[in-house]
C-alpha cells in the first residue's frame, strides 16, 4: 500500500492472535499506515466511537461475540457504516463466505495471509470507499433531500437535510429499536418497484404524513442489487431560496447565498457550491446586509432563520 502524502490510512485490525496482530502491525506501519488494535469484538465496538479507522481487517472467528457479529453491529453505527471490512479467515468454504458479506463484509482473505493479495485489496477498497463518501458529502454540501434504502425500508444511508425531514416518522416506525426502518407506506411502495421492470425511469412517488406534515417520497434510481435511491421533499412547500428573496426583497441570487449562510456554509463553501469566487460571495454578502439592515454574518443568519421558520416555510 503506497503511502498517502496528505494522509495516512487508519486501519483497525480485529485478532485474538497476538501473533496475527504483530505480524499485521509491522507490516501496515512499514507501508505508512497507523494500525488500531482489538483484541475482541466488544473492543473494536468500544474502538470506534471515539476514532473511525480507514478500513477494517477482521478475523472471523473470535471468541466470544464473532467476526460476523461484530461486522454486523458495526454497521449499525452511522459513524462507521461507510468504513468497508476485509474478513480474514482460515475457511475459504461457500457458506462462510456468504456469511462474511452478507454480515456487511466487503471482501475477504484466507490465512496464512499472502500479504501482496492483502495490500492490493486494501487498496481497491479504500479507493473505493472514499470515493463513495466523496459522493455522499458532496450531496450533503449540496443540500440536497436524499437517502438510499433497500427493498425492505432499511435506510442505509441519508443526507442531513433528508434525516430532518424524516426523523420524526423514523422515531415512530422504530419505537422497537433496531433497523432504522422507513414508514410502513413507504416500504409498500418500495416493495411495488420491485415488480416492475428492471429498466424502470424515475418518476414513481408515494406521500406520507409527518408530525403534521405531508411528505413526498420518490425514486430517483437503483444504485445496486438491493439499493434504491430515493428523494424526499414537502409537499407544497416554497424552496428556501425563494422564501428569502420574496420576503427580504432580495436578487435569486443574494437569496441562494443568504440561503447557504443560514445553513452555516463558509464563502469557499458557498463559492464551490454556487460556481462563485469568494471574492463574489463576499460582495454579495455586503449587499445582502444593506438590503436586509444587519451589519455582520450572525445578525444575517438568525434574520435568515428566523424568516424560513414562519408559517408554510421550509426547513433550511
Amino acid at each position: 500500500m503506497t503511502p498517502d502524502t496528505q494522509r495516512r490510512n487508519t486501519v483497525l485490525v480485529v485478532d485474538d492472535s497476538p501473533e496475527t496482530l504483530s505480524f499485521l502491525t509491522d507490516t501496515l506501519e512499514d507501508s505508512g499506515a497507523t494500525v488500531l488494535i482489538a483484541v475482541d469484538g466488544a473492543s473494536a465496538l468500544s474502538l470506534v466511537e471515539r476514532i473511525t479507522p480507514d478500513i477494517i481487517l477482521m478475523d472471523a472467528i473470535m471468541p466470544g461475540m464473532d467476526g460476523f457479529e461484530t461486522c454486523r453491529r458495526l454497521k449499525q453505527n452511522k459513524n462507521v457504516m461507510h468504513v468497508p471490512v476485509i474478513f480474514m479467515t482460515a475457511l475459504s468454504d461457500t457458506e462462510q463466505i456468504v456469511k462474511g458479506l452478507e454480515s456487511g463484509g466487503v471482501d475477504y482473505v484466507t490465512k496464512p495471509i499472502v500479504l501482496d493479495e492483502l495490500m492490493a485489496r486494501m487498496r481497491v477498497h479504500l479507493a473505493n470507499a472514499r470515493e463513495t463518501y466523496s459522493a455522499r458529502a458532496a450531496l450533503d454540501a449540496a443540500g440536497r433531500f436524499l437517502l438510499s434504502a433497500d427493498r425492505e425500508g432499511r435506510v442505509l444511508w441519508s443526507t442531513p437535510q433528508a434525516n430532518i425531514l424524516l426523523a420524526s416518522a423514523l422515531e415512530a416506525d422504530n419505537d422497537a429499536g433496531g433497523d432504522s426502518l422507513l414508514p410502513e407506506p413507504v416500504r409498500r411502495f418500495l416493495g411495488g418497484l420491485e415488480t416492475k421492470a428492471r429498466g424502470k425511469t424515475a418518476g414513481d412517488e408515494c406521500s406520507i404524513d409527518c408530525a403534521g406534515r405531508k411528505l413526498k417520497i420518490s425514486f430517483v434510481s437503483q444504485l445496486g442489487q438491493n439499493e434504491l435511491l430515493l428523494r424526499v421533499a414537502e409537499e407544497n412547500a416554497e424552496p428556501p431560496e425563494q422564501i428569502l428573496k420574496i420576503r427580504l426583497n432580495l436578487t435569486a441570487r443574494e437569496a441562494e447565498v443568504l440561503t447557504w449562510v443560514a445553513r452555516g456554509k463558509s464563502n469557499r463553501d458557498i463559492g464551490e457550491i454556487l460556481g462563485l469566487s469568494p471574492r463574489t460571495v463576499d460582495k454579495h454578502l455586503e449587499q445582502i446586509y444593506a438590503k436586509i439592515g444587519v451589519e455582520n454574518r450572525a445578525a444575517a443568519t438568525a434574520l435568515a432563520i428566523k424568516t424560513l421558520s414562519g408559517p408554510d416555510s421550509a426547513a433550511v
